[in-house]
């Protein structure tokens, strides 16, 4: 069944979706939905990296909420920036060393990171695990390490990194 269905809640999803966008049950939409079902799973396989284990969901929730707080905290500030900052702005690049490992858990530092305005994942230094980080207005260095290092990355290794400790 794996070998053909290495995926199957993803399979399921692209039948569905197929079906949706087609809007219709009709044998030959199922045929094709079910062609595209189990043809592209097994395709992108290969693309696929290696299984994530994701533990503590509280720390999710936590996380996703301090996240979007962050979001919309930076939201204000930065339209405060825009319209009555008059040009002020100390825009620079900082390092912020990483203790984060797991590429699972690297992926969602850059989604949290890009997502939030004012900020921008620039890349993992080569040779090292430091991120370089864009930021838009900066004031205090220390603090962005220590709200990175603390509110982002901490739960995310005990989210994608406690298992293998």
């Amino acid at each position: 069944m794996k070998r053909w269905l290495p995926t199957p809640l993803m399979s399921l999803a692209l039948l569905l979706l197929w079906l949706m966008l087609n809007q219709s049950i009709e044998p030959a939409h199922l045929l094709l939905g079910a062609i595209i079902a189990i043809a592209v799973p097994l395709l992108i396989a290969p693309l696929r990296p290696t299984p994530a284990r994701v533990s503590r969901p509280l720390t999710i929730i936590r996380l996703t909420i301090y996240a979007l707080i962050e979001i919309l905290r930076s939201c204000f500030n930065v339209c405060t920036l825009i319209l009555f900052g008059r040009g002020r702005l100390n825009s620079q690049f900082i390092r912020i060393p990483l203790d984060l490992r797991d590429p699972h858990g690297l992926a969602v530092l850059a989604c949290i990171i890009n997502s939030t305005p004012g900020t921008v994942w620039v890349e993992i230094i080569p040779g090292s695990n430091d991120l370089a980080l864009h930021v838009f207005d900066l004031h205090d260095a220390a603090w962005w390490v220590n709200m990175i290092k603390t509110r982002l990355e901490s739960p995310l290794i005990e989210i994608f990194e406690q298992e293998k400790a």
